[in-house]
């Protein structure tokens, strides 16, 4: 399953990273809608030349990205109710994380363990571990291998057309959560097999 936006939601992380990166361009407001849009384009490689006006991408990406991954440590915080939800599911079945956040696999651990989530998971995979993340099927497959498992008998869960397409790209089955900074409008796009309001739904459709 994705990290950000399914076991926690690090919407106050997007908003810090954004209030500097613009700040250090020197615009002391900005639309609040590019809160949640600029992550979606970074997610998707997608250019957000359109959203900054006229501010020198990589400069501003520099300052966004580093406050980002400093920020998450402090400003991410669980879904609501998600260790409950993570401790059923781990009866039901193995749990792997998986993230697009470039960072060590053992600072994402520590991060899990303060909110006592590490210990549901049998294995975390960062963009670190990878040569090309979500979308790309890489990291699910060495996901499957290295815990012994089938795609037809997995399922992907994650708040992100970036999830979905990954999901699909390795041949297994997709859950879409609208607990993240995508519309069940954009979710539906990428034709998810299932969507739910969180992943606090899910242990109902796990027998």
């Amino acid at each position: 399953m994705d990290l950000d936006g399914t076991v926690l939601d690090s919407r106050g992380a997007y908003l810090e990273a954004a209030k500097e990166a613009f700040k250090a361009a020197g615009a002391e407001t900005f639309d609040v809608t590019l809160v949640t849009e600029i992550p979606k384009r970074l997610e998707q490689n997608l250019p957000i030349d359109d959203l900054i006006h006229g501010i020198d991408a990589k400069k501003f990406l520099h300052v966004y990205l580093e406050t980002y991954y400093h920020a998450t440590a402090h400003a991410a915080k669980p879904v609501e109710n998600v260790e409950e939800t993570l401790s059923k599911l781990r009866r039901k079945a193995k749990l792997a994380l998986i993230t697009r956040r470039h960072v060590p696999c053992k600072q994402l651990i520590k991060e899990l363990e303060k909110f006592r989530l590490a210990q549901h998971f049998q294995l975390v995979i960062t963009a670190l571990d990878t040569k090309t993340p979500k979308p790309s099927p890489e990291a699910l497959m060495e996901c499957l291998q290295k815990m012994n498992c089938k795609a037809g008998s997995c399922l992907v869960v994650g708040d992100s057309v970036v999830d979905v397409k990954a999901g699909k790209n390795a041949g297994i089955r997709t859950v879409a959560v609208l607990s993240g900074i995508y519309s069940r409008e954009e979710l539906e796009k990428e034709n998810p097999d299932l969507i739910l309001g969180s992943i606090n739904e899910l242990p109902d459709f796990i027998k």
